[in-house]
């Protein structure tokens, strides 16, 4: 289902304090969850076939996928000023949070009940990761070849524990490959004869 676009876009600082409120609230991992949740689903300012698209990026360049993905839905808003925005709005609060967490973990470090809730506390952002997981499988599985790439690459790693880099070096080409002739395959098909 295609969102549309909002009227207008958001302010710098509306992005910065949208991805702000994110870093500092979301513990535990899934995070690209949570982004999905405020992006598309709460603001609708990108659709989900976007942020599909921008999440598929960001985890193929070098660094924190969170802060790639901050980083295009930011380029995507407001363009170069909206990528910094969004990235700083991401990492500097959050890593103030994390200092002062740190600082006070190591006060109960060795309390039974803080090492229970970070336990739940990472269950939980399982659960955000799979169910977010599974709704972009949906938008890739459009076909046979993708679906065999996401079952080889899936094997690969979980199953035969091949080194990522290695799966990835022969999954991404072949993910290339297909895109590259479902393009070409549409576009003679809307060519007039």
């Amino acid at each position: 289902m295609k969102t549309p676009p909002p009227q207008s876009p958001p302010s710098l600082f509306t992005l910065f304090l949208a991805f702000s409120r994110l870093g500092v609230t979301s513990f535990g991992g899934g995070l690209s969850g949570w982004i999905m949740r405020e992006f598309v689903h709460s603001r609708k300012w990108i659709s989900e076939k976007e942020f599909v698209s921008g999440l598929a990026l960001s985890q193929a360049f070098p660094g924190i996928n969170v802060v790639n993905l901050s980083i295009w839905i930011g380029y995507r808003l407001r363009g170069g000023k909206g990528a910094l925005a969004a990235a700083l709005g991401m990492v500097v609060p959050a890593m103030g949070v994390a200092i002062l967490m740190a600082m006070a973990f190591a006060q109960v470090a060795h309390s039974r009940t803080a090492h229970l809730a970070l336990a739940g506390i990472a269950a939980a952002a399982i659960g955000l990761s799979l169910e977010m997981g599974l709704r972009t499988a949906r938008h890739a599985m459009d076909g046979l070849a993708p679906i065999l790439i996401m079952a080889g690459t899936f094997a690969a790693i979980f199953v035969f524990r091949l080194n990522l880099v290695g799966v990835i070096a022969v999954a991404a080409p072949c993910s290339i490959a297909v895109a590259w002739l479902r393009t070409r395959r549409r576009h003679r098909r809307s060519k007039p004869l």
